[in-house]
């Protein structure tokens, strides 16, 4: 009897001691739902993170499914509306989502590039062929954007171009939203415009390289004419208001990944990040300031 009370007792106490994550969160979740802002072309994206999501999917006991995204703006929502869980979002992308859901979203890690660092940048890509040399030999040409929510591709250009004293809209002849910064890059090889902004990491790691890994372009079709400082590293986040112990399961997942799924997670930056950061709002506090200058360019009358 003394035994069986015994192990009654150790067993009742576990069940109340135990914290409430592993089964308790996963039968309210059975699923993990995890988006990506559109900076390639679907394929590319379901290439590079499938073998990431398998990964997160063994280590968290669920499913851990991709959603790719149109836009920007739909992953936003979408992690407004608690369709996605999980979403690797742009600095100023983050910045939008943390505005859009009054808070309701949790930057965790970012990855450092293959120099090591934190961050990346913008460039502004011309044709190789093209004569020119600065921003003020497009004027009156046309300007490829990437969208409005990125950063490197339409927030940094804009306070760049303020800067300088440009108004982009009466500056160049065209100022196009290419929808990815694949689409920019393209657009720019095809004629569609001039100038392209877009990111770059290190001389080794930018979107024309993964570009040309595939054969979609050549390096050498194009050149930089304007780079821009340092920007925040583009932050993996949680929804704010999930169970506490499944987003600390899920951050464990993420920041483990680079040794415990190294392969995977080393698609995701065709090998070329050396692990993650951990990250945290007021990292972000100059992008959400970026936002609020941009926001003010669009509200002047034209």
């Amino acid at each position: 009897m003394w035994t069986r009370r015994f192990i009654l007792t150790a067993a009742a106490a576990t069940l109340l001691t135990a914290p409430a994550n592993g089964a308790d969160w996963r039968s309210q979740y059975p699923e993990v739902v995890f988006s990506i802002i559109p900076s390639e072309n679907a394929g590319g994206v379901l290439n590079r993170y499938e073998p990431l999501m398998q990964h997160l999917s063994d280590v968290l006991g669920v499913k851990v499914t991709l959603r790719v995204a149109n836009d920007y703006a739909a992953v936003i929502e979408a992690m407004r509306s608690g369709q996605v869980h999980v979403a690797h979002f742009g600095p100023s992308a983050y910045a939008r989502a943390y505005q859009v859901t009054s808070g309701d979203v949790e930057p965790f890690a970012t990855a450092k590039n293959s120099a090591g660092a934190v961050g990346y940048y913008s460039v502004l890509y011309v044709r190789a062929d093209d004569k020119a040399q600065s921003i003020q030999d497009l004027k009156g040409r046309n300007l490829c954007l990437v969208d409005p929510n990125s950063t490197s591709g339409n927030n940094v250009p804009r306070f760049a171009l303020d800067k300088m004293g440009i108004d982009p809209e009466a500056y160049f002849g065209k100022l196009l939203y290419a929808g990815s910064h694949e689409n920019a890059v393209t657009a720019l090889l095809q004629g569609t415009c001039d100038g392209a902004f877009n990111w770059w990491n290190t001389e080794t790691e930018t979107n024309v390289l993964r570009m040309a890994a595939r054969g979609a372009v050549k390096p050498e079709s194009v050149r930089i004419i304007l780079k821009s400082d340092l920007i925040p590293g583009s932050p993996t986040t949680l929804k704010r208001t999930l169970p506490e112990a499944m987003k600390a399961d899920i951050k464990r997942a993420f920041l483990e990944a680079p040794v415990k799924g190294r392969e995977a997670w080393l698609r995701i930056s065709d090998g070329k990040a050396t692990g993650y950061h951990e990250v945290k709002h007021e990292d972000y506090q100059v992008i959400i300031d970026l936002n609020r200058f941009v926001d003010r360019l669009r509200r002047k009358p034209s």
